[in-house]
Protein backbone atom coordinates (compact mmCIF):
# COMPACT_ATOMS: atom_id res chain seq x y z
CA UNK A 1 0.00 0.00 0.00
CA UNK A 2 1.36 3.39 -1.03
CA UNK A 3 -0.31 6.74 -0.47
CA UNK A 4 0.38 10.35 0.41
CA UNK A 5 -1.52 12.94 2.40
CA UNK A 6 -1.21 16.69 1.92
CA UNK A 7 -3.33 19.58 3.07
CA UNK A 8 -3.29 23.24 4.06
CA UNK A 9 -0.28 24.20 6.13
CA UNK A 10 -2.60 25.21 8.97
CA UNK A 11 -6.30 24.62 9.68
CA UNK A 12 -8.09 26.79 12.24
CA UNK A 13 -11.60 25.55 13.07
CA UNK A 14 -14.20 26.91 15.46
CA UNK A 15 -16.79 29.55 16.23
CA UNK A 16 -15.54 33.13 15.80
CA UNK A 17 -12.18 31.98 14.40
CA UNK A 18 -12.77 34.34 11.46
CA UNK A 19 -11.78 37.10 13.88
CA UNK A 20 -8.22 35.72 13.75
CA UNK A 21 -7.78 36.27 9.99
CA UNK A 22 -6.04 39.69 10.28
CA UNK A 23 -3.42 38.40 12.71
CA UNK A 24 -2.88 35.30 10.59
CA UNK A 25 -2.57 37.42 7.46
CA UNK A 26 0.01 39.86 8.79
CA UNK A 27 2.49 37.02 9.25
CA UNK A 28 2.17 36.20 5.53
CA UNK A 29 2.22 39.54 3.75
CA UNK A 30 1.63 43.28 3.84
CA UNK A 31 -0.80 43.82 0.94
CA UNK A 32 -3.68 41.40 0.47
CA UNK A 33 -5.89 40.82 -2.53
CA UNK A 34 -9.20 40.11 -0.78
CA UNK A 35 -11.42 37.97 -2.99
CA UNK A 36 -15.13 38.21 -2.15
CA UNK A 37 -18.48 37.16 -3.57
CA UNK A 38 -20.81 39.23 -5.72
CA UNK A 39 -22.19 41.25 -2.79
CA UNK A 40 -18.84 41.71 -1.07
CA UNK A 41 -20.21 40.56 2.28
CA UNK A 42 -17.82 40.93 5.20
CA UNK A 43 -15.41 42.80 2.94
CA UNK A 44 -15.58 46.23 4.59
CA UNK A 45 -15.32 44.86 8.12
CA UNK A 46 -12.40 42.63 7.17
CA UNK A 47 -10.63 45.51 5.40
CA UNK A 48 -10.88 47.65 8.54
CA UNK A 49 -9.52 44.89 10.73
CA UNK A 50 -6.72 44.13 8.29
CA UNK A 51 -5.77 47.82 8.29
CA UNK A 52 -5.67 47.79 12.09
CA UNK A 53 -3.29 44.84 11.87
CA UNK A 54 -1.07 46.71 9.42
CA UNK A 55 -2.19 44.89 6.26
CA UNK A 56 -3.37 46.88 3.26
CA UNK A 57 -6.25 45.26 1.36
CA UNK A 58 -7.35 45.37 -2.27
CA UNK A 59 -10.90 44.02 -2.89
CA UNK A 60 -11.83 41.84 -5.85
CA UNK A 61 -15.35 40.51 -6.35
CA UNK A 62 -16.28 37.28 -8.09
CA UNK A 63 -19.60 37.37 -9.92
CA UNK A 64 -20.76 33.75 -10.07
CA UNK A 65 -18.67 30.80 -11.22
CA UNK A 66 -15.03 31.79 -11.77
CA UNK A 67 -13.86 31.71 -15.36
CA UNK A 68 -10.40 31.93 -16.86
CA UNK A 69 -11.08 35.62 -17.51
CA UNK A 70 -12.00 36.08 -13.83
CA UNK A 71 -8.64 34.74 -12.72
CA UNK A 72 -6.79 36.82 -15.31
CA UNK A 73 -8.51 39.98 -14.03
CA UNK A 74 -7.65 39.12 -10.43
CA UNK A 75 -4.02 38.45 -11.36
CA UNK A 76 -3.72 41.79 -13.18
CA UNK A 77 -5.12 43.62 -10.16
CA UNK A 78 -2.86 41.77 -7.72
CA UNK A 79 0.23 42.56 -9.76
CA UNK A 80 -0.73 46.22 -10.30
CA UNK A 81 -1.32 46.72 -6.57
CA UNK A 82 1.79 44.85 -5.46
CA UNK A 83 -0.17 42.22 -3.54
CA UNK A 84 1.96 39.64 -1.75
CA UNK A 85 -0.93 37.73 -0.20
CA UNK A 86 -4.40 36.54 -1.22
CA UNK A 87 -7.38 36.09 1.14
CA UNK A 88 -10.64 34.57 -0.08
CA UNK A 89 -13.87 34.82 1.91
CA UNK A 90 -16.87 33.10 0.36
CA UNK A 91 -18.20 29.88 -1.11
CA UNK A 92 -16.33 27.40 -3.24
CA UNK A 93 -16.36 29.63 -6.31
CA UNK A 94 -14.77 32.52 -4.43
CA UNK A 95 -12.16 30.29 -2.82
CA UNK A 96 -11.31 28.64 -6.14
CA UNK A 97 -10.95 32.06 -7.79
CA UNK A 98 -8.65 33.23 -4.99
CA UNK A 99 -6.66 30.02 -5.06
CA UNK A 100 -6.15 30.27 -8.82
CA UNK A 101 -5.23 33.95 -8.57
CA UNK A 102 -2.65 33.21 -5.87
CA UNK A 103 -1.20 30.46 -8.02
CA UNK A 104 -1.11 32.38 -11.30
CA UNK A 105 0.11 35.72 -9.91
CA UNK A 106 3.67 34.41 -9.80
CA UNK A 107 3.67 32.46 -13.09
CA UNK A 108 4.90 33.74 -16.46
CA UNK A 109 2.39 31.89 -18.67
CA UNK A 110 -1.38 32.24 -18.96
CA UNK A 111 -4.06 30.25 -17.14
CA UNK A 112 -4.98 28.02 -20.07
CA UNK A 113 -1.46 26.65 -20.30
CA UNK A 114 -1.87 25.15 -16.84
CA UNK A 115 -5.46 23.87 -17.04
CA UNK A 116 -6.11 20.13 -17.28
CA UNK A 117 -8.28 18.54 -20.01
CA UNK A 118 -8.77 21.66 -22.17
CA UNK A 119 -5.32 23.19 -21.62
CA UNK A 120 -1.76 21.99 -21.65
CA UNK A 121 -1.71 20.90 -18.00
CA UNK A 122 1.71 22.46 -17.37
CA UNK A 123 2.91 22.44 -13.75
CA UNK A 124 3.18 25.66 -11.76
CA UNK A 125 6.88 26.47 -11.66
CA UNK A 126 6.95 29.48 -9.32
CA UNK A 127 5.76 29.39 -5.71
CA UNK A 128 2.23 30.90 -5.47
CA UNK A 129 1.42 33.86 -3.27
CA UNK A 130 0.46 32.85 0.28
CA UNK A 131 -3.26 32.06 0.35
CA UNK A 132 -5.78 32.23 3.22
CA UNK A 133 -9.22 30.66 2.71
CA UNK A 134 -12.31 31.29 4.86
CA UNK A 135 -15.41 29.41 3.59
CA UNK A 136 -18.88 30.86 4.10
CA UNK A 137 -20.66 27.70 2.90
CA UNK A 138 -20.38 24.07 3.97
CA UNK A 139 -19.93 21.96 0.89
CA UNK A 140 -16.91 22.17 -1.38
CA UNK A 141 -14.08 21.83 1.12
CA UNK A 142 -12.11 24.05 -1.27
CA UNK A 143 -10.23 25.53 1.67
CA UNK A 144 -8.11 22.36 1.87
CA UNK A 145 -7.95 21.12 -1.73
CA UNK A 146 -5.09 21.30 -4.20
CA UNK A 147 -7.18 22.36 -7.20
CA UNK A 148 -9.25 25.33 -8.37
CA UNK A 149 -12.27 24.63 -10.56
CA UNK A 150 -12.75 27.12 -13.40
CA UNK A 151 -15.53 27.46 -15.95
CA UNK A 152 -14.39 27.43 -19.57
CA UNK A 153 -17.60 28.46 -21.36
CA UNK A 154 -16.17 28.24 -24.86
CA UNK A 155 -15.50 24.54 -24.19
CA UNK A 156 -18.76 24.10 -22.22
CA UNK A 157 -16.96 22.44 -19.33
CA UNK A 158 -15.50 23.14 -15.89
CA UNK A 159 -11.95 21.97 -15.35
CA UNK A 160 -9.24 22.34 -12.74
CA UNK A 161 -6.03 24.18 -12.24
CA UNK A 162 -4.25 21.59 -10.11
CA UNK A 163 -1.05 21.62 -8.08
CA UNK A 164 0.14 20.73 -4.59
CA UNK A 165 1.45 24.28 -4.45
CA UNK A 166 -2.14 25.59 -4.49
CA UNK A 167 -2.86 24.23 -1.00
CA UNK A 168 -3.64 27.22 1.23
CA UNK A 169 -1.22 28.41 3.88
CA UNK A 170 -4.17 28.81 6.28
CA UNK A 171 -7.75 27.53 6.19
CA UNK A 172 -10.06 29.27 8.66
CA UNK A 173 -13.31 27.35 9.07
CA UNK A 174 -15.78 29.29 11.20
CA UNK A 175 -19.29 27.75 11.33
CA UNK A 176 -20.59 31.22 12.27
CA UNK A 177 -20.11 32.27 8.63
CA UNK A 178 -22.56 29.59 7.45
CA UNK A 179 -25.49 30.64 9.64
CA UNK A 180 -26.79 33.02 6.98
CA UNK A 181 -27.01 30.38 4.24
CA UNK A 182 -30.61 30.02 2.96
CA UNK A 183 -32.19 26.54 2.88
CA UNK A 184 -31.60 25.93 -0.82
CA UNK A 185 -27.89 26.77 -0.59
CA UNK A 186 -27.64 24.66 2.56
CA UNK A 187 -29.16 21.73 0.66
CA UNK A 188 -26.99 22.06 -2.44
CA UNK A 189 -23.71 22.60 -0.61
CA UNK A 190 -24.54 19.91 1.93
CA UNK A 191 -25.15 17.34 -0.79
CA UNK A 192 -21.85 18.31 -2.39
CA UNK A 193 -20.16 17.65 0.95
CA UNK A 194 -21.86 14.26 1.33
CA UNK A 195 -20.91 13.26 -2.21
CA UNK A 196 -17.30 14.27 -1.58
CA UNK A 197 -17.26 11.99 1.44
CA UNK A 198 -18.86 8.95 -0.21
CA UNK A 199 -16.93 9.03 -3.49
CA UNK A 200 -13.40 9.07 -1.99
CA UNK A 201 -14.42 6.34 0.48
CA UNK A 202 -15.45 3.93 -2.29
CA UNK A 203 -12.73 5.08 -4.70
CA UNK A 204 -9.98 2.65 -5.62
CA UNK A 205 -7.51 5.32 -4.44
CA UNK A 206 -8.75 5.56 -0.85
CA UNK A 207 -6.33 5.06 2.03
CA UNK A 208 -6.57 4.58 5.82
CA UNK A 209 -6.40 8.30 6.60
CA UNK A 210 -9.09 9.15 4.06
CA UNK A 211 -11.23 6.26 5.32
CA UNK A 212 -11.33 7.71 8.82
CA UNK A 213 -12.13 11.20 7.58
CA UNK A 214 -14.95 9.92 5.38
CA UNK A 215 -16.55 7.77 8.07
CA UNK A 216 -16.65 10.69 10.47
CA UNK A 217 -17.86 13.14 7.84
CA UNK A 218 -20.62 10.88 6.50
CA UNK A 219 -21.92 10.35 10.02
CA UNK A 220 -22.04 14.09 10.72
CA UNK A 221 -23.76 14.90 7.43
CA UNK A 222 -26.25 12.08 7.92
CA UNK A 223 -27.35 13.36 11.32
CA UNK A 224 -27.29 17.10 10.59
CA UNK A 225 -27.98 18.03 6.95
CA UNK A 226 -31.75 17.77 7.28
CA UNK A 227 -31.64 19.77 10.50
CA UNK A 228 -29.47 22.52 8.99
CA UNK A 229 -31.87 22.70 6.04
CA UNK A 230 -34.96 23.00 8.23
CA UNK A 231 -33.44 25.26 10.90
CA UNK A 232 -30.43 27.22 9.74
CA UNK A 233 -29.92 28.67 13.21
CA UNK A 234 -29.15 25.26 14.74
CA UNK A 235 -25.52 25.71 15.77
CA UNK A 236 -24.86 22.03 16.33
CA UNK A 237 -26.05 21.15 12.83
CA UNK A 238 -24.07 24.01 11.28
CA UNK A 239 -20.93 22.89 13.09
CA UNK A 240 -21.44 19.30 11.92
CA UNK A 241 -21.86 20.40 8.31
CA UNK A 242 -18.83 22.71 8.42
CA UNK A 243 -16.86 19.75 9.77
CA UNK A 244 -18.25 17.38 7.13
CA UNK A 245 -17.34 19.84 4.38
CA UNK A 246 -13.80 20.21 5.70
CA UNK A 247 -13.38 16.43 5.97
CA UNK A 248 -14.72 15.96 2.45
CA UNK A 249 -12.18 18.44 1.12
CA UNK A 250 -9.38 16.64 2.92
CA UNK A 251 -10.61 13.32 1.54
CA UNK A 252 -10.99 14.28 -2.11
CA UNK A 253 -7.62 16.05 -2.11
CA UNK A 254 -5.92 12.85 -1.04
CA UNK A 255 -7.90 10.14 -2.82
CA UNK A 256 -10.08 10.44 -5.89
CA UNK A 257 -13.72 11.17 -6.59
CA UNK A 258 -15.91 9.23 -9.02
CA UNK A 259 -18.59 9.27 -11.70
CA UNK A 260 -20.73 11.91 -9.95
CA UNK A 261 -17.97 14.47 -10.20
CA UNK A 262 -16.89 13.10 -13.57
CA UNK A 263 -20.29 14.21 -14.84
CA UNK A 264 -20.53 17.35 -12.72
CA UNK A 265 -17.88 19.40 -14.49
CA UNK A 266 -19.41 18.69 -17.89
CA UNK A 267 -23.00 19.27 -16.80
CA UNK A 268 -22.11 22.44 -14.95
CA UNK A 269 -20.26 23.82 -17.95
CA UNK A 270 -22.94 22.76 -20.42
CA UNK A 271 -26.13 23.65 -18.55
CA UNK A 272 -25.00 26.10 -15.87
CA UNK A 273 -26.67 24.08 -13.12
CA UNK A 274 -25.64 24.45 -9.45
CA UNK A 275 -22.85 22.01 -8.67
CA UNK A 276 -24.50 20.74 -5.49
CA UNK A 277 -27.80 20.09 -7.27
CA UNK A 278 -25.95 18.08 -9.91
CA UNK A 279 -24.18 16.02 -7.26
CA UNK A 280 -27.39 15.45 -5.31
CA UNK A 281 -29.45 14.13 -8.20
CA UNK A 282 -26.65 12.06 -9.72
CA UNK A 283 -25.50 10.44 -6.48
CA UNK A 284 -28.22 7.79 -5.96
CA UNK A 285 -28.14 6.78 -9.63
CA UNK A 286 -24.35 6.49 -9.69
CA UNK A 287 -24.46 4.50 -6.45
CA UNK A 288 -27.06 2.14 -7.95
CA UNK A 289 -25.01 1.62 -11.11
CA UNK A 290 -21.79 1.04 -9.20
CA UNK A 291 -23.38 -1.42 -6.78
CA UNK A 292 -24.95 -3.39 -9.63
CA UNK A 293 -21.68 -3.52 -11.56
CA UNK A 294 -19.73 -4.58 -8.48
CA UNK A 295 -22.26 -7.28 -7.58
CA UNK A 296 -22.02 -8.62 -11.13
CA UNK A 297 -18.28 -9.03 -10.63
CA UNK A 298 -18.24 -10.69 -7.22
CA UNK A 299 -19.97 -10.51 -3.87
CA UNK A 300 -16.49 -10.09 -2.37
CA UNK A 301 -15.62 -6.87 -4.20
CA UNK A 302 -13.94 -4.54 -1.64
CA UNK A 303 -15.84 -1.49 -2.93
CA UNK A 304 -19.12 -3.33 -2.41
CA UNK A 305 -18.25 -3.78 1.25
CA UNK A 306 -17.55 -0.06 1.41
CA UNK A 307 -20.99 0.75 0.00
CA UNK A 308 -22.49 -1.44 2.71
CA UNK A 309 -20.46 0.47 5.30
CA UNK A 310 -21.78 3.75 3.88
CA UNK A 311 -25.32 2.42 4.18
CA UNK A 312 -24.79 1.43 7.82
CA UNK A 313 -23.47 4.89 8.67
CA UNK A 314 -26.27 6.71 6.82
CA UNK A 315 -29.14 4.62 8.16
CA UNK A 316 -27.74 3.76 11.57
CA UNK A 317 -28.74 0.13 10.95
CA UNK A 318 -26.04 -2.56 11.39
CA UNK A 319 -27.83 -4.84 8.89
CA UNK A 320 -28.23 -2.20 6.14
CA UNK A 321 -27.50 -3.29 2.58
CA UNK A 322 -25.80 -1.21 -0.10
CA UNK A 323 -29.19 -0.49 -1.68
CA UNK A 324 -30.54 0.69 1.67
CA UNK A 325 -27.90 3.41 1.42
CA UNK A 326 -29.01 4.31 -2.08
CA UNK A 327 -32.63 4.64 -0.95
CA UNK A 328 -31.57 6.77 2.03
CA UNK A 329 -29.75 9.20 -0.28
CA UNK A 330 -32.68 9.34 -2.71
CA UNK A 331 -35.06 10.15 0.15
CA UNK A 332 -32.68 12.83 1.42
CA UNK A 333 -32.77 14.53 -1.99
CA UNK A 334 -36.56 14.57 -1.82
CA UNK A 335 -36.55 15.87 1.75
CA UNK A 336 -34.21 18.69 0.71
CA UNK A 337 -36.56 19.53 -2.20
CA UNK A 338 -33.83 19.22 -4.82
CA UNK A 339 -35.47 19.13 -8.27
CA UNK A 340 -34.53 16.77 -11.10
CA UNK A 341 -31.87 18.08 -13.46
CA UNK A 342 -33.08 19.86 -16.58
CA UNK A 343 -31.11 18.03 -19.27
CA UNK A 344 -31.45 17.53 -23.00
CA UNK A 345 -32.33 13.85 -23.53
CA UNK A 346 -31.46 13.74 -27.22
CA UNK A 347 -28.93 11.09 -28.19
CA UNK A 348 -26.45 13.69 -29.40
CA UNK A 349 -26.64 15.68 -26.16
CA UNK A 350 -26.30 12.61 -23.91
CA UNK A 351 -23.42 11.26 -25.98
CA UNK A 352 -21.60 14.59 -25.72
CA UNK A 353 -21.93 14.62 -21.92
CA UNK A 354 -20.77 11.01 -21.63
CA UNK A 355 -17.76 11.68 -23.85
CA UNK A 356 -16.83 14.74 -21.79
CA UNK A 357 -17.27 12.89 -18.51
CA UNK A 358 -14.95 10.11 -19.66
CA UNK A 359 -12.18 12.68 -20.12
CA UNK A 360 -12.66 14.11 -16.62
CA UNK A 361 -10.03 13.22 -14.04
CA UNK A 362 -12.71 12.46 -11.43
CA UNK A 363 -14.17 9.64 -13.55
CA UNK A 364 -10.87 7.77 -13.17
CA UNK A 365 -11.54 7.37 -9.44
CA UNK A 366 -14.84 5.51 -9.87
CA UNK A 367 -14.59 2.02 -8.30
CA UNK A 368 -15.74 0.35 -11.53
CA UNK A 369 -15.66 1.28 -15.22
CA UNK A 370 -19.25 1.94 -16.28
CA UNK A 371 -20.17 1.43 -19.96
CA UNK A 372 -21.63 4.27 -21.99
CA UNK A 373 -25.17 2.90 -21.97
CA UNK A 374 -25.15 2.83 -18.17
CA UNK A 375 -23.78 6.38 -18.05
CA UNK A 376 -26.64 7.51 -20.29
CA UNK A 377 -29.14 5.74 -17.99
CA UNK A 378 -27.71 7.65 -15.04
CA UNK A 379 -28.25 10.95 -16.86
CA UNK A 380 -31.82 10.04 -17.79
CA UNK A 381 -32.61 8.95 -14.23
CA UNK A 382 -31.24 12.11 -12.64
CA UNK A 383 -33.36 14.29 -14.92
CA UNK A 384 -36.61 12.30 -14.84
CA UNK A 385 -39.57 14.16 -13.35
Amino acid sequence: MTFEFATAARIVFGWETFDHVPDLAKSLGSTALVVLGREGRRGDALAARLAAAGVRSVPFRVDGEPRVATVESAVRLARAEGCDLVIAVGGGSVIDAGKAAAGMATQTGDVLEHLEVVGEGRPLLAEPLPFVAAPTTAGTGAEVTRNAVLDVPEKRVKVSLRSLALLPKVAVVDPELTLSMPPRVTAYTGMDALTQLIEPFVSHASNPIVDGLCREGIARAARSLRTAFRDGSDRGAREDMATASLLGGLALANAKLGAVHGFAGVLGGTYGLPHGAICARLLPFVMTANVAALEARSADEPALARYRAVARILTGKPSATAMDGVQWVAQLCDDLKIPPLALDHSSAALDAVVAGARRASSMKGNPVDLPDDVLRQILRGSSAV
